[in-house]
């Protein structure tokens, strides 16, 4: 079992760290879907570039995505029209649509072999046991050609066997060749795309981000990563966005299936959280790709027995499927349902909350950035602002997400430790461990070796959680995200878990063998960044 993304076993090119001090027009902090689409327009546009990845470009959320290429919306399109208007919802639909057709158009224009592919996509009936959805989803389907989208109600899905629509024109790709393609683009002439070159200070005058020891210029700043980071918007704006904000982590398995048991297509059902399944046809086979189970991220105990879920769903609908790949990724929603696009201080853009629509949203936050980049008007601004103040449902919903950081904040910290000494760790294991009077975040690989981090999220002081399925520390309050060794794997936090020196008494078994632990370095404080899985 291949516990990665697909799309990683396609090779990306590499591309150099920041190394010398420049000028740019503008600065692009994230190298995922975001970032690139802002960055590929601005150059074209006769802008220079650079962009800034901390890591591998398309390497955090970007690659953990199922890439569906679509327009319906996890906020259903009745909610959008109530909650918003017939108008705005017609609009936010369209956004999706004109994403779809940016993609298709660079792609046929760059000669990038991304796969690309227009396919149908089918929202159907929950397919776990329920009520009878035949009148919401005709109303449904009415609703949406009323405001102009190719939508046609069955009574049976193809392959599902329940009632559902239709929606012509959405898509697939593969999301790492398309992101390849378009650094190829930016990289050169001026401007550059930089790898494990992490954002460490920011300055708004002048404009300047400190990578590597060396200062970056700009006329202006384009924030392209899952959670903003601070940026020079200062602490007060960045916390008050992510009250705005709750991180999902989201579940996918990906096997062959015999050719022709399942459409190419995309598919989501009801079901709250609701599964969403993508096929892709091959010559000698189908491919599926079968995603859900999504918790708010840090709080689910038993996160393997998700993809054991998984399966057995998928198998219901393909018996045979021979499941090679499980992987999972965070999704970011907001208060309100439409993501949060736009400028958050003089000259710096920022886009998050794309839900479960990374890829079209995450495309259409790259469009409207290069518009704000070069001062120009874009239709969705004044709808997707980050100061709106709309509140989906009032302020009950609003601060039901939020209600969580107090609650883990002082729960965690009055609980037991789950052990002593990090002996009562095991290989594969992670646990909060109480030595010296010090929550340390202890881990073991497959292979016995240790880790010691502390558990405190350095974002606002909860403790995190061990992921069984993904061996990662997760905050249950905020959704960041770490690795066994401490890095950031996903914000909003920006800085490590720092490591834990653990005291030479304290004994470790690894492969069987009794040994005393090495010391580890201290990690140099910094900022970390972060770069969705149904999207």
């Amino acid at each position: 079992m291949n516990s990665g993304p697909i799309w990683r076993e396609h090779h990306v090119h590499r591309y150099h760290k920041a190394q010398h001090a420049g000028h740019y027009d503008v600065i692009v902090i994230g190298g995922g879907i975001t970032g690139l689409t802002a960055a590929y327009l601005l150059k074209r546009a006769g802008k220079t570039v650079c962009v800034l990845e901390r890591n591998r470009l398309g390497g955090g959320d970007t690659e953990r995505t199922t890439a569906h290429l679509t327009c319906v919306t996890d906020l259903r399109l009745s909610e959008l029209a109530k909650n918003f208007s017939r108008d705005a919802a017609r609009v936010v639909w369209q956004g999706g649509l004109a994403a779809i057709n940016t993609i298709e158009q660079i792609a046929r224009q760059e000669a990038i072999d991304c796969q690309f592919r227009r396919i149908p996509g089918f929202l159907h009936a929950s397919l776990e046991e329920g009520d009878d959805e035949t009148k919401s989803l005709q109303e449904y389907a009415h609703l949406a050609e009323e405001l102009g989208f190719a939508a046609t109600y069955m009574s049976a899905v193809p392959a599902i066997g329940k009632p559902g629509i239709r929606f012509a024109d959405q898509a697939r790709f593969h999301p790492l060749d398309y992101l390849s393609g378009l650094a190829e683009k930016i990289d050169g002439a001026g401007s550059a795309v930089c790898e494990h070159s992490e954002a460490m200070e920011f300055q708004a005058d002048p404009l300047r981000v400190k990578v590597n020891d060396q200062w970056i210029a700009g006329d202006y700043l384009v924030i392209a990563t899952h959670v903003p980071i601070v940026g020079h918007a200062g602490l007060v704006g960045a916390a008050a966005l992510q009250t705005r904000l709750a991180a999902y982590s989201s579940y996918a398995i990906g096997g062959k299936v015999p050719k022709g048991r399942l459409p190419e297509a995309s598919f989501w059902d009801t079901s709250d959280p609701y599964y969403y399944l993508r096929v892709d046809a091959h010559r000698n086979f189908d491919y599926a790709i079968f995603g859900g189970m999504d918790h708010k991220t840090g709080q689910a105990e038993d996160t393997d027995e998700r993809y054991e879920r998984l399966t057995a769903v998928l198998r219901t609908l393909a018996p045979s499927v021979e499941v090679d790949h499980r992987w999972s990724g965070q999704v970011i929603e907001t208060n309100d349902g439409l993501p949060l696009i736009g400028e958050t201080a003089e000259k710096q853009f920022a886009a998050t909350g794309f839900a479960g629509n990374g890829m079209t949203f995450g495309t259409l936050a790259g469009m409207m950035a290069a518009d704000a980049a070069l001062g120009r008007e874009n239709p969705w601004q004044d709808l997707f602002d980050v100061g709106r103040k709309k509140i989906r449902g009032g302020t009950w919903d609003y601060l039901k997400e939020n209600v969580d950081y107090p609650y883990y904040l002082v729960r965690d910290w009055v609980s037991r430790p789950e052990g002593d000494s990090p002996e009562d760790v095991k290989a594969g294991e992670g646990k909060i461990l109480k030595i010296d009077g010090q929550r340390v975040a202890c881990s073991r690989d497959d292979e016995g070796k240790l880790k010691a981090v502390s558990a405190v999220c350095t974002h606002m002081g909860c403790l995190v959680r061990w992921n069984t399925a993904e061996h990662t520390w997760d905050c249950p309050s905020h959704g960041s995200r770490f690795m066994a060794d401490g890095k950031v794997l996903a914000g909003p936090a920006e800085t490590p878990l720092e490591h834990v020196a653990l005291p030479v008494e304290a004994v470790t078994k690894t492969n069987g063998r009794t040994q005393k632990p090495r010391r580890p370095r201290s990690a140099a404080g910094g900022k970390g960044r972060q770069s969705a899985v149904r999207q």
